[in-house]
This record gives structure tokens, C-alpha cells and sequence, in this order.
């Protein structure tokens, strides 16, 4: 970067550049309008004394005479001589007495005295000019008007004259009646001289001290402000090229203001990006462990439940149908069903508090449970006391199970079921719509020792359905955090027309109903649901 002109400097000089000749301007334009006006007075004041003076030669009661007659007579001229000899001393253009008119527009010359230097030619007594000046005419119309006596001033500029100013003063008589106006124009070549000497001295005088501050003010800049800021920004665009952090250039910078600071900080964000990605790189690397982890895990939850449908081909007196989607890579709801023997069909919902890999473990022990005790014999509520007994064992995390267990004797249709605080199924029985199964809700599993669980019985009929589900169904939310809830559910197995669907379109337009529903809305909880449906059979009817 060093020995390179950078956008930054170029941009500063650039910017105190166009700030001192902004400034030289402005302080140039004020001293010259000042000096301007300071000389312009003078002059003013010159040529007002020499008319207070022109116009002591004259004699005020003779002036209309000399135009009424246009006789010369010796005083006259000698008044025209003392003015021609003014004219000269004064270095004066020109001295004149005017009779104006009465609108101001014209003026008849009475007395012209003209410097010699000029090449002017002198207006001779009677003379009348047309054409005056509309600015002079307004002044003069002015003092007569208001009966001012006091001088009027006019500054103006002729390529034959150059810049020249008029004091015009009132000639009164001797009855104190305004009879004529005596002018001086006096040139002001002093002034013009003067004011062409005081632009070139300040131009120069301004272009050199501007000159010697930029030469100091670069160098300072350069050290103080663009080489520390160019060393900072070609760092940083390294660091963000290598990633490698380099503090030695930084630690040079040894200034106690802003940029020293902005040099600190620099460094420290390297270190602690340096830092964080290092961190970052390991915590991805574990995190695709455990992703890698959790999908062996998802699988092998997957492969826990039953998944092929139909899962007794054989068995043509009833079907069962059933799925679970987790809300995470593996969840704590399960579902299972099996033959106790020939004639029994366990069917198990269940839902474990909490989600993720702990609620998925507790599941596993649970489900494993469940199934080795029924497998046994055992009365559904033999099972849970039993399974509920041995998972408050070193329950030390506090997890447990809301679940439902059904068997179903599949010859006779009886129907024996326990409730461990889990949802009440749904069931169409006896040709009537989906109803609350009625479920006496006993206490979950794990919760307390020695729980003793009521069992119940039904009979079911074919034509009968029954569906299982978990809580993840009716509390299912949408934008506004509405609960899908109960009504919704029995509304949709009642009004919904599902006479020709399959288990598995039934439960497809379930998950269908859901989803739309939710519009979107992140799924909270696991989702898992079982339909079965017993079946109209002759084997069923030889054993009824």
C-alpha cells in the first residue's frame, strides 16, 4: 500500500483542496467588496468637496438669465474659467451646471468644463442632451422631490471614461429655490489600478499558502490517517482471504485515538473469528456425528414398529393399519400390535413425555416391556402394573408413558382394555358414527409405584372401527396456535365420506386434514395413529 496514491488520500485532498479555495473565494470576494467600497467612498467625497467648491464660483440668480438670453458676459466667463482651471487642479473629467426639465428627462447645459486629457468636447451654454441616464435621473428626481440638498452619487462605467462617480449637489438662489444641479465626474483609475493589484496580490498570496498547507496537511494525513486506515483495511481484506490471523502489522499502530482503537479492535475480531471457526469446525463435525447418529437411530425406531401392512395376511377377521410420524429425528410415541396367540390381537398406543433420543430410549424399554408381559398371558391391567413397577426403577430423569392396551379375543370379539392417562380411542360401534370409547383413565406409567389399573371390556362386532392415537393429533396448532382438538378429529372420521377407503387412505386423508390445518405451522409433537376394523368372516361366524 505505501508509495501508492489511495482513493482515501486522494479523496481527502481532494476535499480540503475544494475547502481552501472555497474559503480563499469567499475571503477574497468580502476584501475585495470591502476595499471596493472604501475607495468608492473616497472618491464620493472627493468629488463632493470639489462641487461644494465649483459651487462657490457661481452666480445662482444670474444662471436663468444666461439661458433666457444666451449672452456671455465677463463674469461668465470668468466663472467658466475658474471651473476650467478646477477641472485641471482636480484631475476632474468634467464640471457642468444643468437646468433639468421639468420631468427629469432632459438637461440644458449652462456651464461645461472639460479635462483636456479626455478628448471630450465642451457643451456650450444652451445646450440640451436628451438622453440621461435612468439611474442618475431617478436620483436627481429623488432630492427634487423630497427637497433633500444633499449630494447624489452615481457610479458608472464607459468604454471611453472608464469607472468613473458623479457627485451632482442642488444650486439654490438667493430665495432658496433650486435653479440648477452641478455636477463632477471624477475618474477613479486609482480605483480600478488598486483593485487589479489587491486580486492578483490575494490570488497569489492564496494560491501559495494553500500550496504550502496541502504539502503539510498531505504528510499528515498520510502519516496519521491514510497509512494506519490503509494498513487496517488491506489486513482485513488478507484476513478475509486467509483466514489466518497476522496481528503484527496491527500492533504498529500505536495510536491512542480513534484509528488505534479501530486497530485493537480489528485484531481482536481476527483472534475471535480465528476462535469461532475453529470452535464452529468441531461443533459441525460432532453435529454430523450425531445427525449421522440420530438417522441410524430414526431407523432403527422405524424398524421397532410394525411397518409391513398387511401384517397377517392370513388372518382375513380383522385389519389394522398404523403410523407414526416423529416431530424430531426420533420421538417418544410408539404404536404396536401382535398376536398373543392363534386367537388374541394386542393392539398398544402409547406416548412418552418429552421428545427426542431420551423419550425414544424410555419408549424402547417401554414398548419392550409391554409386549414381553402380554406376550405372557398377562390381563391387560396385570401388564401395566407390572410394566409400571419396573420402569419406576431408576427413573431418575422423572419421564413417563400415557398409554392404551387393548386385546382382543378375535373368536368371540370381546374386547378387554386398560387406560394409563392416555387419550379415550375412538370407535363406531354397532353401525353408529365414531363415539369416545368410554376409557376410566387410570394413572401413566412411571409416575408411582403400585398403581392399581382398571380394566375394562366391550364387545366388538364386524363393521366395528376403533382408532388409536396420540395427543400430537388433536393438539396439533396453525398460525394462530389453535388446537386441531377432539371435535375436529371425531367431526372429520363422521362427515368425512370413507366407506370405500382403505385404513390406509382413511389415515392419509387424516394426515391431509392435519397438514392443512396446520398451513404450514411447525408439527410440535410426535403424530401417531392405528384404525382397525374387524371384518364380517365365516371362520368369525362359526365361532360366534
Amino acid at each position: 500500500m505505501k508509495g501508492k496514491i489511495s482513493g482515501l488520500s486522494v479523496k481527502l485532498i481532494a476535499s480540503v483542496l475544494l475547502l481552501s479555495v472555497l474559503l480563499c473565494a469567499a475571503i477574497s470576494y468580502m476584501g475585495y467588496r470591502e476595499f471596493t467600497t472604501v475607495l468608492e467612498e473616497e472618491y464620493n467625497r472627493s468629488a463632493y468637496e470639489i462641487a461644494e467648491t465649483a459651487k462657490t464660483y457661481l452666480n445662482p440668480d444670474r444662471l436663468d438669465y444666461y439661458l433666457e438670453t444666451g449672452e456671455i458676459d465677463q463674469e461668465y466667463l470668468d466663472i467658466q474659467a475658474k471651473l476650467d482651471a478646477l477641472v485641471v487642479s482636480t484631475d476632474s473629467y468634467i464640471i457642468y451646471v444643468t437646468k433639468l426639465s421639468d420631468n427629469y428627462t432632459t438637461s440644458t447645459y449652462i456651464f461645461d468644463s472639460v479635462h483636456p486629457d479626455t478628448g471630450f468636447t465642451r457643451y456650450e451654454l444652451g445646450y440640451t442632451a436628451q438622453d440621461m441616464d435612468p439611474a442618475y435621473q431617478e436620483e436627481v428626481a429623488e432630492i427634487m422631490t423630497t427637497g433633500e440638498r444633499s449630494a447624489v452619487y452615481f457610479y458608472s462605467y464607459t468604454q471611453a471614461s472608464g469607472a468613473h462617480t458623479t457627485a451632482a449637489i442642488p444650486v439654490e438662489n438667493s430665495a432658496g429655490e433650486i435653479v440648477a444641479f452641478l455636477g463632477v465626474e471624477k475618474a477613479m483609475t486609482a480605483l480600478e489600478n488598486a483593485r487589479s493589484t489587491y486580486v492578483w496580490n490575494v490570488m497569489g498570496i492564496t494560491m501559495l499558502a494553500v500550496a504550502l498547507f496541502l504539502l503539510v496537511y498531505i504528510g499528515f494525513l498520510r502519516r496519521e490517517v491514510v497509512s494506519p486506515i490503509l494498513t487496517i483495511a488491506g489486513e482485513a481484506q488478507r484476513f478475509a482471504e486467509d483466514n489466518v490471523a497476522r496481528l503484527d502489522l496491527l500492533e504498529q499502530i500505536r495510536k491512542e485515538d480513534e484509528i488505534g482503537t479501530l486497530a485493537r479492535v480489528i485484531g481482536k475480531m481476527e483472534t475471535d473469528i480465528v476462535q469461532y471457526v475453529e470452535n464452529l469446525t468441531a461443533v459441525t463435525a460432532e453435529k454430523e456425528r450425531i445427525g449421522a447418529e440420530l438417522n441410524v437411530a430414526t431407523q432403527i425406531q422405524a424398524d421397532m414398529l410394525p411397518w409391513i401392512f398387511p401384517p397377517f395376511p392370513d388372518r382375513q377377521e380383522f385389519d389394522i393399519y398404523a403410523t407414526m410420524t416423529p416431530a424430531k429425528e426420533v420421538g417418544g410415541d410408539f404404536y404396536d400390535f401382535f398376536l398373543v396367540d392363534q386367537d388374541h390381537l394386542a393392539v398398544v398406543m402409547a406416548d412418552v413425555s418429552g421428545k427426542g433420543v431420551p423419550a425414544a430410549l424410555f419408549m424402547v424399554i417401554a414398548k419392550t416391556l409391554i409386549k414381553n408381559h402380554a406376550q405372557a398371558g398377562m390381563a391387560p391391567s396385570r401388564v401395566f402394573e407390572t410394566v409400571n413397577n419396573q420402569l419406576c426403577e431408576n427413573n431418575e430423569a422423572g419421564m413417563f408413558v400415557t398409554a392404551f392396551l387393548g386385546i382382543l379375543e378375535i373368536s368371540t370379539g370381546r374386547f378387554t382394555y386398560v387406560n394409563a392417562g392416555h387419550n379415550p380411542p375412538l370407535a363406531a360401534l354397532g353401525g353408529q358414527p365414531y363415539d369416545w370409547l368410554p376409557s376410566k383413565r387410570s394413572f401413566v406409567l412411571a409416575g408411582m409405584e403400585n398403581v392399581h389399573y382398571r380394566q375394562q371390556e366391550i364387545t366388538l362386532l364386524p363393521g366395528d372401527r376403533l382408532f388409536l392415537y396420540t395427543d400430537g393429533v388433536t393438539e396439533a396448532l396453525d398460525p394462530d396456535n389453535a388446537l386441531y382438538s377432539d371435535s375436529r378429529l371425531q367431526a372429520f372420521f363422521n362427515e368425512v365420506d370413507l366407506a370405500d377407503k382403505s385404513l390406509e387412505e382413511q389415515l392419509a386423508l387424516l394426515h391431509q386434514d392435519i397438514a392443512a390445518f396446520a398451513a404450514g405451522a411447525e408439527q410440535a409433537d410426535d403424530i401417531t395413529m392405528l384404525l382397525l376394523r374387524i371384518n364380517e368372516t365365516d371362520g368369525r361366524n362359526e365361532n360366534g
